[in-house]
């Protein structure tokens, strides 16, 4: 699309001249381009939504997560203004233009930042000592928690285990023996047999009641009522079952 100008010649004829119509809005497109107005022609900083022509660093709106301060965009504390919401096990680590909720260490219950100093609370198994919250040794405390005589105690961060020691094995949360003993462990009589260890005793309580009966033959009636009584158990004894089995044991020559 074209309009026609006509200008006089020297000579005095006028002359036709063609001139596209878009030379006549330049002026105007110029004013337009030369405005404030929202930016087409060149990028923006990140932070910005739209900035001015004329100084692409000077902003005219922001992103999300950015507010305009005097023509720049400022990154929102989330964290420090409540923006920021973390589940309590978390805290909020404010970063550019957003925000994270990060774990807290395992020796807090809550925490405002990184790090068992930042806690708000102690976890279980931890304790607050000084500024920071360290793991309490369950094994060295007064009260041990391993309850049974054969369990060891072994501490854990945050927390305890116990175990069966050497030799035994947990059935039904006790700690039960899985070898032999060894000679060093047995007892005095640990070999012995049933039968035999009574005979000891009996042995033991005859020589008990030979001193009773000296002391009878002096005429003390306590002491010559202890050794009735002790005749009469020892006597129970050989007429039991028990007797009669080391007996024929004893004749037979086992």
């Amino acid at each position: 699309m074209s309009r026609s100008r006509y200008h006089m010649s020297h000579a005095g004829s006028r002359l036709k001249v063609s001139c596209p119509i878009m030379v006549l809005w330049m002026p105007l497109l110029a004013v337009w381009l030369s405005s404030a107005g929202p930016s087409v022609a060149h990028s923006c900083p990140d932070a910005c939504a739209s900035c001015s022509l004329q100084d692409k660093n000077r902003c005219l709106q922001c992103e999300a997560g950015w507010t305009l301060y005097h023509n720049t965009c400022i990154d929102i504390d989330e964290c420090g203004t409540a923006q920021g919401r973390c589940p309590p096990d978390t805290y909020c680590a404010n970063t550019e233009g957003s925000y994270h909720c990060r774990e807290c260490d395992q020796a807090c219950g809550s925490c405002m930042g990184s790090g068992p100093a930042r806690c708000r609370k102690c976890a279980a198994g931890y304790r607050l000592t000084g500024a920071k919250c360290l793991d309490v040794d369950e094994c060295g405390e007064t009260s041990l928690p391993c309850l049974g005589l054969d369990e060891l105690c072994t501490n854990l961060e945050g927390s305890f285990l116990c175990d069966c020691a050497d030799g035994f094995i947990r059935k039904n949360n006790v700690c039960v023996r899985t070898q032999p003993q060894s000679a060093q462990e047995k007892g005095l009589f640990e070999d012995v047999p049933e039968d035999e260890v009574a005979v000891l005793q009996q042995m033991f309580f005859g020589v008990v009641l030979c001193a009773l009966a000296t002391l009878a033959a002096k005429g003390d009636m306590v002491f010559t009522s202890i050794f009735m009584g002790g005749v009469a158990a020892m006597a129970g004894y050989w007429l039991s079952e028990r007797g009669d089995r080391f007996l024929d044991r004893f004749l037979k020559g086992s």
